[in-house]
């Protein structure tokens, strides 16, 4: 279902951009429908809703801002270069996280991991320099949509909780949307009220306009949803191996749905890229098993 969501999400959002480009407002939309779809639930008890004090609030903005800056960049780039480039660059984030890990953490990263991560970035190297839809707006979106997410991820350690996993999300999102809400106003609001919304409603009608914005934003919200709750199922070796999966698919998914031409050098780089992710995930989750029977022990 994760990836189905997943998969589902990325062409309809590209469709979106293809007639409508306006990354920031669209970034909105997204959260929005999730947070209305969080609202909804909590009021019908499905899931009740955990009580949040200041404490946690405070874990959590951190985790917010930079989910909020991550999702944003992550659709300029999408908006702005091919689906399948997007998620290639976003590959690297595994290399974003051990940088982090070295270097903010002060964990010490063993040679076997950062070699398992040369790949990844020879790959997304030979992938950036024949990409035919390459451009300097979607490969920095990406970039910086990497480093939000590493972020993301170490105050997310920091702000682990007893919460379940869909109160967490769900108040994530909520912070999130008041987070990238400023930013649509100031670079898009002038331009969507001067044409941006007539000229989509003149390409594709009202009608299908409203339902296109209602439906990515749910598949958003309920893929993120999945995601999270997968991570609290399975072990890390799992969903590390899940998620690298799911970008072979929406990769591969996208150049069938769109007919994107890749160059072979493309091709070629983007699965150099996959395999070092892959290699450095099962690196990783053993190392995070080893660690985990050792505690048990």
């Amino acid at each position: 279902m994760w990836y189905f969501l997943n998969v589902i999400f990325n062409i309809l959002n590209k469709k979106i951009y293809n007639y409508f480009p306006y990354p920031y407002f669209v970034s909105v939309i997204h959260l929005f429908v999730g947070v209305v779809y969080c609202l909804v639930s909590w009021a019908v008890g499905l899931p009740k809703r955990a009580p949040i004090d200041s404490n946690l609030l405070k874990l959590l903005i951190p985790v917010a801002v930079c989910h909020g800056l991550g999702h944003v960049t992550s659709n300029v780039s999408f908006a702005a270069v091919a689906v399948s480039f997007t998620h290639t660059i976003k590959a690297l984030e595994p290399f974003f996280n051990a940088a982090a890990s070295q270097f903010i953490l002060g964990q010490s990263i063993p040679i076997t991991l950062w070699l398992s991560l040369a790949p990844v970035v020879i790959g997304v190297s030979m992938a950036s320099l024949t990409e035919l839809s390459f451009n300097w707006t979607g490969f920095i979106s990406a970039m910086i949509s990497n480093i939000s997410f590493t972020y993301r991820s170490i105050y997310s350690k920091k702000a682990m909780t007893d919460m379940d996993s869909t109160n967490v999300y769900a108040y994530i999102s909520i912070i999130a949307l008041f987070v990238c809400i400023p930013p649509a106003l100031i670079f898009e609001g002038p331009q969507l009220l001067k044409h941006g919304f007539n000229d989509a409603i003149a390409k594709v009608g009202m009608t299908k306009f409203i339902s296109d914005l209602f439906w990515v934003g749910m598949f958003y919200h309920l893929y993120n949803q999945l995601a999270t709750n997968t991570l609290e199922r399975v072990a890390p070796l799992t969903h590390a191996v899940g998620n690298v999966l799911k970008r072979v698919f929406v990769i591969g998914f996208s150049i069938i749905v769109f007919g994107n031409k890749i160059s072979t050098q493309t091709g070629i780089g983007t699965v150099i890229a996959i395999a070092g992710v892959a290699a450095y995930s099962f690196i990783k989750a053993k190392m995070e098993e080893e660690k985990r029977q050792m505690k048990a022990a």
